[in-house]
Formats: C-alpha cells, sequence, structure tokens
C-alpha cells in the first residue's frame, strides 16, 4: 500500500518521482512545483515530466477504514446503519399517515360538497316543475331559463294553436270518456294463450348485409299482414307478410333509421313516417291512383339525433324527440311544425304519447322521465327511480288504460309506474345480463313486453307473471304486439319474427 509522501493518506491518483521515488497525490505535488519546483522531500529541481503515474486496478476495492477491521467494529457500523433504516421507516410512517390525513380530509370536502350541490339541485327542478305547473293551470306556455348556460334553438318555443288545441282537447274528451267503460275486445288474446305461443313465421334477409340490421318495426293497424322497418342501411321498407314481397323501399335518409310509425285515417292517405340518426324525420305518403308511396315531407327542425317518435291519437299530429334537448310537433295536415320546445338540461332519447292525448313521456340519459302537458308544454310530472345507477332511458310505453306508464328504471329492470300517485307500483327484474332495447304494452292493458339482449319476454300486468320468453333468435331490437293480441312481432338482426299460437281455431276466431 502507498501512502502520499505529503499528506500521508492513501492516494486517489497516485504518481511516482522519478528522481526520488517517492509517491505523491497527484494534485498535491503539481500544486508543489508549481509553486516551488523541486522535490517536497530531497529538495531536487522537479519537473511534471518526472512524474510517472501509478497505474491500480480500476476494480479493486479501496481499503478499509482502520475502524473496520475487526468483528466488534464491523458490528457496530451495522448497528448503526440498522438505526438509520429504523428511523428513516419511520419518519416515512409518519409522512404516509399525515398523507393519508389529508385525502381523507380532501375526499370528505368534496363529498360533502357534492351532496350540497345535488340538494341545490333538487331544489331547482322542485321549483321548476312547480313553476311549470302553475303556468301549465294557467294556460300560459313556459318561459326559457334565463340563465348563459342554455343554448337556445333557432326557434323558441310558443303555444300550440287553437285549432289543434281544440282537436286535442275532444280527442282527449272522446278517448277518456270511452275509456272508463272499456273492456278487452272480444277474441282478444288472453294471458293463458299467450303462454303457449311460438314461433309461427320468419321472413329474412331484409334490407342490405352491409351495414346489416334491422332497427325500428311497426305493424299495420288496417291490414295486418303489412309491417314497416327501418335500417342500419338509411332504407325504410313496407313488407306484406302474406304475399313475401316488399312493397316499398324508400330512400332518402344519409345515416341509419331510428323509429318508424304508420299513420292510418279514415278518409285519409296513410302516411310512412320515419327519423333517422341525420337530424331527419320524412314522410312519405300513399297515392292511390299509382300505388305508391310518394315523398310528401322532410322534417329537419332539429339539430341532434332523432330519438322519439309518435303519432298523436288525433291521427293529425307527429312528435318528434332530438338528442338536442328539445321535442316538437308537427301538422300532418300541411306538415308545418306547430310547437317547438324549450331546451331541456338533458338530451332526450325516447318519446311516447299518453293514450288520451294529454301527455308526453320523454327519457334522458340521468334517469328521469320528463311528462310534459302537450297543450301547454309544462311539465305534469318528472319520474326519477330512487337508489338506482344512472342509465339512459331509452323507451316508454303508456298502457291503454293511461293509468300506467311502462319504462326501465336499470340497465336490466323494468318499472310500471303508476301516474295517479306517481310512483313505481311494480320492478320485474330481468337478469344483471340482460339490457333492455325496448319495452311496450299491449292495446289491453293486459301484456307488456320486454325486447333485450337475451330475446324477448312478456309478462301479465298486475300479476307480473312471465308468460313466456322467446330467445331463439338471440338479441331482439324491438318488440311489436299484433292485431289482437294474438301474435307478437320482434326483429333480430336482418329478421322479424312472429310468435303466435300455432292452433288453427285459435287463429280463426
Amino acid at each position: 500500500m502507498f501512502f502520499c509522501a505529503i499528506s500521508g493518506e492513501v492516494p486517489q491518483d497516485p504518481v511516482v518521482s522519478a528522481k526520488s521515488g517517492h509517491v505523491y497525490e497527484r494534485r498535491l505535488i503539481q500544486k508543489y512545483i508549481n509553486e516551488n519546483g523541486t522535490d517536497p522531500v530531497t529538495g531536487e529541481k522537479l519537473e511534471d515530466s518526472d512524474l510517472i503515474a501509478v497505474k491500480a486496478s480500476p476494480n479493486a476495492a479501496p481499503p478499509r477504514a482502520p475502524a473496520q477491521t475487526s468483528i466488534p467494529a464491523l458490528l457496530q457500523t451495522l448497528q448503526n446503519e440498522w438505526d438509520a433504516l429504523v428511523l428513516e421507516t419511520f419518519a416515512l410512517k409518519q409522512q404516509y399517515n399525515s398523507t393519508r390525513q389529508e385525502l381523507s380530509y380532501s375526499l370528505y370536502a368534496q363529498d360533502a360538497a357534492t351532496r350540497v350541490v345535488a340538494r341545490l339541485m333538487k331544489e331547482r327542478d322542485a321549483a321548476r316543475d312547480a313553476l311549470a305547473s302553475v303556468q301549465a293551470s294557467m294556460g300560459i306556455a313556459p318561459s326559457a331559463p334565463s340563465g348563459g348556460d342554455v343554448e337556445m334553438g333557432d326557434e323558441g318555443a310558443g303555444g300550440l294553436p287553437a285549432d289543434i288545441v281544440s282537436q286535442i282537447d275532444e280527442t282527449h274528451q272522446t278517448l277518456s270518456a270511452a275509456r272508463k267503460k272499456r273492456k278487452p275486445p272480444a277474441n282478444y288474446a288472453t294471458p293463458a294463450e299467450v303462454k303457449t305461443f311460438k314461433a309461427k313465421h320468419t321472413i329474412p334477409s331484409l334490407h342490405s348485409a352491409s351495414p346489416a340490421g334491422v332497427t325500428a318495426l311497426a305493424v299495420s293497424r288496417v291490414d295486418p299482414s303489412h309491417f314497416l322497418t327501418g335500417g342500419n342501411d338509411k332504407i325504410v321498407q313496407l313488407y306484406d307478410r302474406d304475399t313475401d314481397k316488399v312493397l316499398a323501399t324508400l330512400k332518402g335518409h344519409t345515416k341509419k333509421v331510428n323509429h318508424v310509425a304508420f299513420r292510418e285515417k279514415d278518409g285519409e292517405p296513410t302516411l310512412l313516417i320515419s327519423g333517422g340518426a341525420d337530424k331527419m324525420a320524412k314522410i312519405w305518403s300513399h297515392d292511390a291512383t299509382s300505388g305508391e308511396y310518394l315523398p310528401k315531407s322532410t322534417i329537419r327542425s332539429h339539430k341532434g339525433e332523432i330519438t322519439g317518435l309518435a303519432v298523436h291519437p288525433t291521427s293529425t299530429i307527429l312528435a318528434l324527440a332530438s338528442h338536442d334537448k328539445s321535442y316538437s310537433l308537427h301538422d300532418l295536415t300541411n306538415f308545418k311544425q306547430v310547437y317547438f320546445s324549450a331546451p331541456a338540461d338533458e338530451p332526450l332519447t325516447s318519446l311516447s304519447i299518453h293514450p288520451d292525448g294529454m301527455l308526453l313521456a320523454v327519457g334522458t340519459p340521468a334517469s328521469t322521465i320528463q311528462i310534459y302537458d302537450i297543450r301547454s308544454g309544462g311539465i305534469a310530472a318528472t319520474l326519477t327511480p330512487e337508489g338506482s345507477t344512472p342509465f339512459t332511458v331509452h323507451t316508454t310505453s303508456f298502457s291503454e288504460n293511461g293509468y300506467h306508464l311502462l319504462a326501465p328504471d336499470s340497465l336490466s329492470s323494468m318499472a310500471v309506474w303508476d301516474l295517479r300517485k306517481p310512483r313505481i307500483a311494480h320492478s320485474i327484474a330481468l337478469g344483471d345480463d340482460f339490457k333492455i332495447n325496448k319495452v311496450t304494452y299491449d292495446y289491453s292493458a293486459q301484456l307488456l313486453g320486454v325486447a333485450g339482449s337475451e330475446g324477448a319476454r312478456v309478462y301479465a300486468h298486475k300479476s307480473w307473471e312471465e308468460l313466456v320468453r322467446f330467445e331463439e333468435g338471440g338479441e331482439v331490437s324491438d318488440i311489436v304486439f299484433g292485431h289482437q293480441g294474438k301474435e307478437i312481432w320482434g326483429v333480430t338482426g336482418r329478421e322479424v319474427r312472429v310468435w303466435g299460437s300455432t292452433d288453427e281455431s285459435m287463429e280463426t276466431a
């Protein structure tokens, strides 16, 4: 081992004098030469060129300090290192606990703030509902919110024309009076008969194969063999099941068709109506001379996708709902818009009309159903399931007696709302894997159907018994009760399936 002749320490960069043979630390001897020009030990003249580097192995471990050359000294060193490690760990635990406390406080503060905001929003909505109810009772159209966070459409909300209101009132009086005394039609399918329903007929390969899929279905009440479909291929088709022929292929949409409907009224031509993701609704009218359906009107009132479409019981009014947070009413006699609602707080995702024609229900992505008075545009009721995870209400259906509303109350269950309370009269769980696509009441209000990811099911009203389920076609995207409840129609992929009784005597009855 070498020691520097100047410092007496082990040199980090050792050099040896060619004249005296002494070992030095390079930086120390160079400084001494620069100042004195001689060897510090012998006093001989010395220059940098006389210094020879000692090449030590770079991998050699440095010598241990004298204090670590004995076992007791090593044990003491290890003890010191362990104590330092324990103290550092303790300090880290203290810092960790302090951070946890700060995070807990922040989460608590955020939760409290969220609860306050939720309560304020609830109070705000209650105040709006109360104001709208007062306005509706006074016959005043509700005013648009005054806050700067609401985006207004090009057309503001206004009251319905007097002649339209008169039609609605007259229809309401007629239908409500008849409904109170009405019983299920003679020979209407009973729940016991529905239990025997099997697959009767399948119409395959409807619409284009790319993009494939039937998205909407409507069945004619005047001619129960005729049905209307809309597809992902942007086409609307009118089909005759008896002849297995396409009666009309109607084009004009630029994106998928979301909804289709018939308008059938005595003494007037049949109208075929569709609404699509292209923000348009299109109307075709039957021409008695040529037998064809000719384009009659294209409605471009909305700035968002058409998410709901229904024909009013007067058969002269068309209602549309859209993702642009509004709904509109259109006169089917002259195809003019007669009402455009003020923007709602949420996009509208579904639409249905009460059988008496006075109320209109729209769904939202916030699990809420808003029920409007059609005449005034005021909110008559707000329905929100309690304690559910937020979901989108993309389908609703009023019962024919007008007392109940069928709608999802979660992604995989549906609720029957009693509109006289209003509250949920009963909820039907469909299974965690069942995702609802469509719910509907039948004409007798004895049956209710649901279509979803695991097929279609039919339940009895009041007893809530599951009568039958159809799973052979996989996912069912739409479901319709046929004439007299003797058949149930559904859409699976590119197919329209018909289920019913295979008993010929029952069918002829």
